[in-house]
């Protein structure tokens, strides 16, 4: 069963940073393309960032490029997502998936990320 569990997220500060986790299990992790997604209140679930299975390559949404970093540890069979420069608009409820032939329909818990005075 593919499965992933987010964890790290939190209250900050606007201009604050915060490191989420999401722990992989069920499939051949380093075979996989990862992915942050976030949903913010009354809008659809987002694409954020992107990593190839090898590290070769990385996607970041226009919205969060430059402050943002995806990274991985296949070792760990774990995806990052250091969040830097928060902004108000990014507060959010983050998940993480693979892309297919790995992607699983079914979302996680997510972990909640707030950014506010």
């Amino acid at each position: 069963q593919v499965q992933f569990v987010e964890s790290g997220g939190g209250l900050v500060q606007p201009g604050g940073s915060l490191k989420l986790s999401c722990a992989a299990s069920g499939f051949t992790f380093s075979s996989a393309a990862m992915s942050w997604y976030r949903q913010a209140p009354g809008k659809e679930r987002a694409l954020v960032a992107t990593i190839a299975s090898a590290s070769a390559y990385s996607y970041y949404a226009d919205p969060v490029k430059g402050r943002f970093t995806i990274s991985r540890d296949n070792a760990k069979n774990t995806v990052y997502l250091q969040m830097n420069s928060l902004k108000p608009e990014d507060t959010a409820v983050y998940y993480c998936n693979a892309q297919r032939p790995y992607y699983n329909p079914s979302w996680g818990q997510g972990t909640q990320v707030t950014v506010s005075s």
